[in-house]
C-alpha cells in the first residue's frame, strides 16, 4: 500500500535482536468500520485526516491492509503480575512499526486486538469495542489533563463477535506511544538474553528516551535514575486527580514514564486511599493509596534487570542500585507536595504545609466527601456544595489555610488562578463512562461518547457545558472494573 495517508514509517525496534520479538502480521477481518479517529493527534503525525477516514485508512487500522515501510511484530517482554513473575508478551498486540513526525522524533504505532500473536498464550488475540473504547476515552481525559500517557488514534470495529462471557462486537483500537519498552522487558532481557542483548535493550532505551545521558560515564546507572525520576513524577500527577490505574503490573510500566495500558482504571469519588475499582485486585494491592509504593517496588525490579550493566561485582551493583532507587520515595513527596500545594494555591513552601494537606484529605476521608469536588469547591468558595461545610473541624481548618495564603507575596487572584489551573473542573466520572460505554455497544449510539469526550477535552476550562458532567452518581453501589481481555 502506498503512503499517499502520510503514513513515514520507521521499525528501530525491529533491529534489535531477534529475542525481543516475533514478526508476525495481522489477522484480517471482515467488515471493518472506523468507530473513531483522533483528527488533532493525526495532524500531529503527519497524516491526512480525510484519507484515514476512507475505506484505505480504515483497512490499515483493521489490520487488513500493512502500510508501506510496516515491519509487524509482536514484542516479547516478561512482569510481575501481582506479584507473580511470568513470560508474557504481545499477546493481542502488534506493533507495525515508529511513525517518524514531521518535526523529528518518533512514536510507536500499534494495533490492539488484531488477532492471534506466539505470545497469545490461548487467548484469541482479539479485543471487544467496550474496552477499547473505554481505553480511548481514559487515555484522552489524562491528555487533557496533562499527564503523560499512550493515546488512541483510532477504534475500528470489525465485523466479527468476540467471546467472553457473553458474545460481544469485536474492535480494534490504534495505539500510539513514545515507545513500548517496559520494566517488563528488560526483566525479559535479564532472565532469557546475554548480557550483551541486555546491553543492547539499555542501549537502545537511552537512545531512544534519554539522549542526553548517552554520554555518561555510567550511562546504565543514569538510565536508572531517569526511570526512577519519570515514574515518580507520573505517580504523583495520578494521586493528585484521583486516578487509579488498577494493575500496576511491571509489564504495565513504561520506561518513558508513559500511563499505558488502560484495562480496570478509574477515577476516584470519594477520597478513601483503600480505594480499588479492580474486580481481579481482591487484597487491594494496586489501591490508591499503594500506587507509590507498588511505583517504588516496580522500579526495584527494573534495578534488579539492570545489575549486570552496573558494576562487574554483584554487591557493588547492588549498593549502586539501591542508592537509586532509595531517592524515589523523596522524589515522589516532592511532586506530589508541590502539586497539592497548588490544588490549594500555595505558591511559596513552609514546614507545616503537609499538616495541613493532610487535614483536608483526612477530614474528606472522614465524612466521604467527593475528590474532585472538594477542591474545586475551595477554589470557587462554594464550600456549601460540600459535605464538609459546617463541621467544626472544617472552619477550624479554613482559618488555617487561609492565614496559609495571607504568608504569601501572591495576590488572592494569582492563587485563585493557580487553583483553577490545578483543579479540573471535570474527570472522567464513572458513571459518565459507563453511560458512554453503554450507549455506543449497546445501541451504537456514539454521540454520547462524542460529547463526553470533548467536556474532558480541557478539564481546566471550568465553562458551564461542564457543569452538569461534574455532578456524582445517584448510585451509591460500589462500581466495578474489569480488565476486558
Amino acid at each position: 500500500m502506498t503512503n499517499k495517508t502520510g503514513w513515514n514509517l520507521d521499525n528501530s525496534y525491529a533491529r534489535l535482536p531477534e529475542k525481543f520479538f516475533t514478526s508476525t502480521n495481522p489477522t484480517p477481518v471482515r467488515s471493518p468500520e472506523l468507530i473513531i479517529l483522533n483528527e488533532s493527534m493525526a495532524d500531529s503525525l503527519g497524516l491526512d485526516v480525510k484519507l484515514l477516514q476512507s475505506e484505505d485508512g480504515v483497512e490499515v487500522f483493521a489490520g487488513n491492509e500493512i502500510p508501506e515501510g510496516a515491519s509487524p511484530l509482536a514484542q516479547a517482554y516478561a512482569g510481575h503480575q501481582f506479584g507473580h513473575f511470568n513470560m508474557l508478551g504481545d499477546g493481542r498486540a502488534i506493533l507495525l512499526g515508529e511513525q517518524v513526525l514531521p518535526e523529528g522524533g518518533r512514536v510507536d504505532i500499534q494495533l490492539k486486538g488484531p488477532g492471534r500473536t506466539p505470545y497469545s498464550r490461548g487467548g484469541d488475540g482479539r479485543a471487544a469495542l467496550g474496552p477499547m473504547l473505554r481505553e480511548y476515552i481514559i487515555s484522552e481525559a489524562m491528555h487533557g489533563l496533562g499527564i503523560p500517557t499512550t493515546r488512541s488514534l483510532a477504534v475500528v470495529t470489525t465485523g466479527e463477535t468476540v467471546i467472553r462471557e457473553t458474545g460481544l462486537p469485536g474492535a480494534i483500537m490504534t495505539r500510539v506511544a513514545s515507545s513500548h519498552l517496559r520494566v517488563g522487558t528488560f526483566q525479559f532481557a535479564a532472565k532469557w538474553g546475554t548480557i550483551e542483548e541486555l546491553r543492547t535493550l539499555a542501549d537502545y532505551a537511552i537512545e531512544r528516551h534519554f539522549p542526553d545521558i548517552e554520554a555518561d560515564e555510567s550511562r546504565y546507572l543514569s538510565l536508572l535514575q531517569e526511570v526512577v525520576k519519570r515514574q515518580a513524577e507520573l505517580i504523583a500527577q495520578w494521586q493528585l486527580v484521583g486516578f487509579i490505574h488498577g494493575v500496576m503490573n511491571t509489564d504495565n510500566m513504561t520506561i518513558s514514564g508513559e500511563t499505558i495500558d488502560y484495562g480496570p482504571c478509574a477515577f476516584m469519588d470519594a477520597y478513601d486511599p483503600a480505594t480499588v475499582f479492580s474486580s481481579i485486585d481482591r487484597q487491594g494491592r494496586y489501591a490508591y493509596g499503594n500506587q507509590p509504593v507498588i511505583g517504588g517496588w516496580n522500579l526495584a525490579r527494573f534495578a534488579e534487570s539492570l545489575l549486570p550493566l552496573l558494576h562487574d561485582d554483584e554487591d557493588q551493583a547492588v549498593t549502586l542500585a539501591q542508592d537509586k532507587i532509595s531517592i524515589f520515595n523523596d522524589l515522589y513527596q516532592s511532586n506530589w507536595l508541590a502539586g497539592m500545594r497548588a490544588k490549594l494555591g500555595i505558591f511559596n513552601e513552609e514546614t507545616q504545609d503537609e499538616a495541613l494537606i493532610n487535614g483536608i484529605l483526612s477530614m474528606m476521608k472522614k465524612h466521604g466527601a467527593d475528590y474532585t469536588n472538594t477542591f474545586r469547591a475551595l477554589t470557587f468558595d462554594k464550600m456549601e456544595d460540600t459535605v464538609l461545610f459546617g463541621t467544626p473541624e472544617f472552619a477550624q481548618w479554613q482559618e488555617l489555610w487561609q492565614a496559609r495564603l495571607g504568608r504569601q507575596k501572591e495576590s488572592k487572584e494569582s492563587s485563585n488562578q493557580l487553583m483553577q489551573n490545578s483543579n479540573p473542573a471535570v474527570i472522567p466520572r464513572n458513571h459518565r463512562v459507563e453511560e458512554a460505554l453503554e450507549a455506543a455497544v449497546e445501541q451504537e449510539d456514539y454521540s454520547v461518547m462524542e460529547r463526553l469526550l470533548d467536556v474532558l477535552a480541557n478539564p481546566y476550562a471550568h465553562c458551564e457545558k461542564q457543569a452538569e458532567y461534574a455532578a456524582l452518581p445517584e448510585s451509591t453501589k460500589p462500581y466495578r472494573t474489569f480488565c476486558g481481555t
